[in-house]
């Protein structure tokens, strides 16, 4: 695991090693065991190595003398001692222990096509001077974020937007595009970013630069399609499952030469991820949870405690204040990049921080919801199924019953029931909202935007093309950018097993019956997976309802720091953008209680301190 940054450009040797060097030094905590750079006229890549693999011998960048082509790389590969074991049969001799040679061996045997054979999480740069080529490549789903800026002159690359601008002689444009989707998206969706002319490599893409001609192509190597299957009489789903999930967890606690560790937030996910560990014969093993000094209903950490006991684990907590909390934003928002309103990223700063104490490597239970179809799928299933009975009614007799979901029914049909009506996790400010707030407008609205993710889907089923839309925008750039950031700002590998492509796949066409349930058996989530459960962890954690990762700062911006929020959205970073009085609104509706408005102000305060960290 580490941090890679990368420079196409005019320079020379000496002044492109001076460049990478000073990318590379705002990416130190993803990597503070060494580092490594190579340059040479007009290209340079250099690395921030967190040891994990073959640690004495695993710094990069990576070379294979004969070829001449070289390689950094962020991020593990799950499956390369079985790739490493095939190439020695066919000769191939290796000169270290790690993952990274076994990517560059195999590159030089298959070419490009070899991403295919990898198994894991990973942003790839591989420099091929035979054929003056550069390959960008980001993993399957995104866990390992991957970004690029180019213009007439340069092109840039790194793990992080940051040593992007390092390189850069002055700040980019704000992107207002991005900050409408910011503004109900509550995170800035890809490929695009908060800055004009800065670029995400969007996931299941690599992209290739040919250094003659100075010009690029992206190209889709992976894509997943949720389509679920009809139920298969006597088929074992539930074998399959545990098949599927226990492989991805034993992967990911074998690929590491450093203790691995779980970060244990007492629900039903990171519950089974403990589960699995114990079952696969991985004793006193750490955990790791947080809580509020609240306590009460944003206190998990009884139920953490539970877990940790039942499996007897060596359980860490660390419980944080209010103060704790809004003094670090400012850190927050320089590790994140982009403005990023997920309450849940501080807390997880601070865990992470707590096991990076005792371990380089945790397990986590992000991407559960999105593939098992999880949060209130359940409800919104059991809606879908009646309305499935009454899409055989005339538009005409549905326009005239006096329910409004019935009245939308008649205009979009059950099959695009979801995306016509842009159901989506986030809606934080309206197109009509926005447009009263802002001094700027973008082209695009994000309830178009939503569509669009729904338009990718092939099922005839809401809840698949939900799950997609879900995978392709809300798990990546929300749940695992910010699990990368804040994991990586500690010096902290996170990895995930409900994200193993190969479960994933499994998991895109499992029957909805065995994700939400049926009329018939009653409507529940992860179905499939409190099954696997019912014979490994305590009951009161199976049928605990969702908590996602409770937070008391909505609670905290009406009353305590109601003055930190009137300070932060007064602020003149705010003025370019917003109409005054459409603030002073919004804090007078907060000082009401209004839970919603909440939402909208904590994004709002993210973004105030964002512009003020990064001079936007």
């Amino acid at each position: 695991m580490c941090g890679i940054a990368g420079i196409i450009s005019s320079f020379d040797q000496a002044l492109g090693k001076e460049l990478i060097q000073k990318m590379l030094s705002v990416i130190q905590h993803r990597g503070p065991d060494s580092n490594g750079y190579w340059s040479r006229d007009g290209f340079a890549f250099g690395m921030q190595r967190l040891s994990i693999i073959d640690i004495a011998g695993g710094d990069q960048p990576i070379w294979d003398e004969e070829s001449g082509v070289g390689i950094v790389f962020n991020g593990e590969i799950y499956n390369f001692k079985k790739i490493r074991a095939s190439l020695e049969i066919s000769g191939i001799q290796f000169h270290t222990h790690c993952d990274t040679e076994v990517i560059l061996q195999l590159y030089l045997q298959k070419g490009i096509d070899a991403i295919h054979d990898f198994e894991g999480m990973f942003g790839i740069c591989l420099y091929d001077p035979r054929i003056q080529k550069v390959f960008l490549i980001r993993d399957r789903l995104g866990v390992k974020p991957l970004y690029y800026y180019h213009d007439q002159k340069n092109f840039v690359f790194g793990s992080e937007i940051k040593s992007i601008l390092e390189f850069l002689p002055q700040t980019p444009e704000l992107n207002k595009q991005s900050l409408s989707h910011y503004l109900t998206l509550r995170y800035v969706p890809s490929p695009e970013t908060i800055w004009e002319n800065i670029y995400k490599l969007e996931p299941g893409h690599y992209l290739e630069y040919d250094l003659t001609a100075h010009t690029f192509t992206i190209s889709k190597y992976w894509e997943v399609k949720f389509q679920s299957e009809k139920a298969v009489k006597n088929r074992n789903y539930e074998k399959e499952f545990e098949t599927f999930f226990l492989e991805a967890v034993e992967k990911r606690l074998l690929a590491s030469d450093v203790p691995v560790g779980i970060l244990l937030s007492g629900g039903l996910d990171s519950s089974c991820v403990a589960a699995a560990a114990v079952e696969l014969g991985h004793k006193n093993f750490h955990t790791f949870s947080i809580g509020f000094e609240d306590g009460g209903q944003f206190n998990e950490l009884p139920y953490a405690k539970k877990m940790a006991e039942y499996i007897g684990s060596n359980h860490h907590e660390v419980i944080i204040s209010q103060n704790q909390f809004t003094d670090f934003i400012d850190e927050f928002v320089w590790y994140a990049d982009e403005p990023l309103a997920d309450l849940a990223s501080i807390p997880l700063y601070f865990v992470s921080k707590l096991a990076s104490k005792h371990v380089k490597v945790v397990l986590s239970g992000e991407g559960a919801d999105e593939t098992l179809a999880g949060y209130n799928l359940d409800v919104l299933a059991k809606k879908l199924s009646y309305l499935k009975l009454l899409n055989f009614l005339p538009s005409c007799v549905l326009k005239r019953l006096p329910f409004a979901i019935l009245q939308n029914l008649s205009t979009s049909g059950y099959i695009s029931f979801l995306k016509e009506n842009a159901t989506y996790m986030t809606n934080i400010f309206s197109e009509d909202e926005k447009k009263k707030l802002c001094l700027f407008s973008a082209q695009k609205s994000s309830r178009e935007y939503i569509k669009d993710l729904y338009r990718k889907s092939r099922s005839r089923e809401p809840i698949d093309q939900l799950q997609q839309a879900y995978c392709q925008s809300w798990l990546v750039e929300d749940l695992l950018m910010k699990a990368d950031k804040m994991s990586m700002a500690t010096s902290l590998e996170l990895r995930v097993p409900f994200l193993d492509h190969k479960l994933v796949e499994w998991c895109a066409t499992l029957p909805l019956e065995w994700k939400v349930g049926s009329l018939a058996r009653r409507f529940t989530t992860k179905r499939i997976l409190r099954s696997f459960a019912e014979k490994r962890i305590p009951k009161e954690i199976i049928t605990r309802p969702k908590q996602g990762f409770p937070v008391p700062a909505y609670k905290w911006i009406q009353s305590d720091l109601f003055d930190f929020a009137k300070e932060n959205l007064e602020s003149k970073s705010l003025e370019t953008f917003f109409h005054k009085d459409e603030l002073s609104s919004l804090l007078q509706k907060l000082k009401d209680g209004d839970l919603h408005i909440a939402h909208q102000v904590w994004s709002l305060i993210v973004l105030s301190r964002w512009i003020n960290k990064w001079n936007a």
